[in-house]
């Protein structure tokens, strides 16, 4: 599942949960939230280890390009020695190796920035689904945080726990 979906859920939780008559205060069933939070903990080292294997296909595909391009100096290196003999030949043959290198090196250098743009825009989707799971964690927090002051504002104390209550009150 996907974390934002996850915040979505756990921000409705909160947003939606019924409030305790007479209070300020909200009851929230612990036992959902910690269904949430157990998904959450399930999904997010799976997207890490999708920006993981994106780095790892990148770095594949980068040493994929270099290879060619040895292999590609390589074929050019053995057709400049083999017409060596004849001057003419041998010019062209240079000209042609370095045609061939300079093409292998702009397919490569091209390949290369592909990847890495291509990284960079997986990586960047991972960094902006962070960032609103970061911000949805904050505001969360902010208002319970509010609620808490609010109450201690408005003179009520925390619920007795030595009562035995298992609801947890927010």
């Amino acid at each position: 599942m996907d974390v934002l979906v996850l915040i979505d859920k756990l921000d409705d939780l909160v947003h939606n949960a019924k409030a305790v008559p007479l209070t300020d205060q909200v009851r929230i069933d612990r036992e959902e939230i910690y269904e949430i939070l157990d998904q959450m903990r399930a999904t997010i080292p799976e997207e890490i280890k999708q920006a993981r294997w994106i780095v790892k296909e990148r770095q594949e595909m980068l040493a994929e390009a270099k290879r060619e391009c040895d292999r590609l100096i390589g074929e050019a290196r053995e057709q400049a020695m083999r017409e060596a003999s004849q001057t003419e030949i041998v010019r062209l043959a240079e000209k042609q190796a370095q045609d061939i290198v300079e093409e292998a090196r702009r397919q490569a250098r091209e390949t290369r920035l592909e990847m890495e743009d291509w990284a960079d825009g997986i990586l960047s989707t991972l960094e902006t689904n962070l960032d609103r799971f970061l911000v949805a964690v904050r505001r969360g927090r902010e208002r319970l945080h509010e609620r808490s002051q609010e109450t201690v504002v408005a003179g009520i104390g925390p619920l007795d726990r030595e009562s035995g209550d298992d609801d947890t009150y927010v």
